[in-house]
């Protein structure tokens, strides 16, 4: 089942996640990756007891509830884990840009230092 299947699935069942209560799919993008975590783990455990054979008892749709719940917790976590590395990556980039800079500014204060007097004046001259 892909995310968009999974998202529509669980806002046409009004599907709720264990946290602090209950919290819907909208307010899970909001919670940090530890906390979507252990909302994960309480999941797979209920996923783990559910996989208990019953000769007694069906629960395929609640299974598939499960399935889907846990599903939208993994997606949510890759997409704000790829979201925090694009961050980081950026964040890289914006100081090395940042260096580069600095490094052009200080050899162009080097190569105007390097001119003579006349030149200077020339230069001078020209902003009047």
């Amino acid at each position: 089942m892909n995310s968009e299947e999974m998202f529509i699935k669980a806002s046409r069942k009004k599907m709720r996640f264990p946290y602090k209560g209950q919290v819907t799919v909208e307010e899970l993008w909001d919670l940090p990756v530890t906390e979507l975590d252990k909302i994960y783990k309480l999941l797979n455990a209920e996923a783990k007891h559910a996989k208990e054979e019953s000769l007694l008892e069906t629960r395929f749709e609640e299974d598939e509830k499960l399935a889907v719940r846990i599903g939208i917790i993994k997606y949510i976590v890759e997409v704000k884990l790829e979201e925090k590395k694009a961050a980081e990556m950026a964040k890289e980039r914006e100081e090395q840009k940042q260096k580069i800079m600095k490094i052009l500014a200080n050899k162009q204060d080097e190569e105007l230092k390097e001119k003579s007097v006349e030149e200077l004046e020339k230069m001078l001259e020209e902003f009047k």
